[in-house]
């Protein structure tokens, strides 16, 4: 089920829509994703160094970080892979080719309108992002209603969710409802924590078995139900936000999401997974988001954590990982090659731990303008290191 793979190419040519980057959307999109997130983490360390000043016509500094960091890396990464994977879930074809090229282009035009960032670049990035979204969620509908692939209905709502809470955020920030359009950019942060929740139950058990040669792993299909109602109503409730949940609530479902997500993990055999860079990085990453929804419980308890250590915690160290370390395996196995990364890789994984450690801990002792320059050092470094060892692979044919 989920070894989503494309057909070894029958023709040599590499030219025009035969080129591999335009054969299913994880190759072009993984390779977009990671530059977006180095290109704006850049911008926003020169903006807090007062090198660089945002458009005040624009989008606000803080929003227009929330927002690439969210829409244009992590939302890019999880729609490639979604539109990648629905081909073998569903046993149907997925984009590619022209239309793949066409929507590449479209992504390209946002990235530049909000990069341009001013009145009129940030509506007409409104309009293009809108128009993408609706390409994207078209597309991945029409594969599973076809096929009638009712388990994976639950990616529509999802994907408009996220799509809604994008333009929503821009529409707000533009009108001057900062504040709002923040809570929305967390919000997309909770959505993905039910995304991870989702996907991680399906893939870190079944690679964990293959790659750590572990007995199956068996989950009671109680308790996998009642964690998935639990991570929904966690987002339920942020997205209510404190005029409509009481901080006890807030908590109470905080702390009950996290504490399932750490059971969880007890039976998925970590232990077995310390060796294999390709494992431990999925499970540490899956770690880091129990414990930054804990903390997001514990924020409102007056304990001392910030919201934005619990929540930096789960962009960088839960999501961040999560979608490197993927990236990572994807583009090795779909492209035909051996699940080895090289030895290098292991270090980017490794970057991205110290950089949401760095990120949560140094404002603790006051070290705020630290926290920020070595933890976006140390993301773009990994960045890099992902795109100079994956440009190769990803735009190359398929190993036979």
């Amino acid at each position: 089920m989920l070894n989503i793979s494309e057909p070894p190419s029958k023709q040599q040519d590499v030219s025009g829509f035969n080129h591999p980057i335009f054969e299913l959307a994880f190759r072009s999109y993984f390779l977009m994703g990671s530059f977006t997130s180095i290109v704006a983490l850049i911008i926003w360390l020169a903006n807090l160094n007062g090198i660089f000043t945002f458009d005040l016509s624009g989008l606000s500094p803080t929003i227009w970080h929330a927002h690439e960091m969210i829409f244009g890396f992590a939302a890019t990464v999880a729609v490639g892979f979604i539109l990648t994977a629905v081909q073998t879930w569903a046993g149907r074809p997925s984009i590619t080719k022209k239309p793949l090229a066409a929507l590449i282009l479209l992504w390209i035009a946002v990235r530049l309108s909000v990069w341009v960032n001013t009145e009129t670049s940030i509506y007409l990035a409104i309009a293009l992002q809108s128009m993408w979204w609706l390409s994207v969620i078209y597309c991945y509908a029409n594969i599973v209603l076809k096929a009638q692939n009712r388990r994976n209905y639950l990616f529509i709502p999802i994907l408009t969710f996220m799509g809604i809470l994008n333009i929503a955020l821009l529409l707000l920030d533009i009108k001057g409802e900062s504040q709002m359009a923040l809570h929305l950019a967390r919000t997309g942060v909770m959505l993905f924590t039910l995304l991870m929740t989702i996907v991680g139950g399906r893939v870190i058990p079944f690679f964990t078995v293959r790659g750590a040669n572990t007995s199956p792993i068996k989950m009671p299909p109680l308790f996998e139900y009642v964690n998935l109602v639990a991570v929904i109503c966690s987002v339920i409730v942020y997205a209510l936000g404190p005029n409509l949940i009481s901080i006890t609530v807030f908590s109470v479902i905080m702390l009950i999401t996290g504490f399932l997500q750490l059971i969880r993990i007890v039976f998925w055999r970590t232990i077995k997974t310390i060796s294999v860079p390709l494992l431990w990085s999925l499970h540490l990453s899956y770690l880091l988001m129990a414990i930054g929804t804990l903390l997001l419980g514990a924020s409102q308890l007056n304990v001392g954590v910030q919201v934005s250590s619990a929540l930096h915690l789960i962009t960088i160290g839960a999501v961040g990982l999560m979608i490197i370390s993927m990236m990572s395996r994807v583009s090795l196995g779909h492209t035909g090659r051996m699940l080895t990364p090289r030895p290098v890789i292991s270090w980017a994984f490794m970057m991205i731990v110290l950089a949401a450690v760095i990120r949560v801990v140094f404002p603790y002792f006051g070290l705020m303008v630290e926290a920020w320059a070595l933890s976006v050092i140390l993301w773009v470094v990994a960045h890099l290191i992902f795109l100079f060892v994956y440009i190769p692979i990803l735009t190359s044919p398929r190993v036979p």
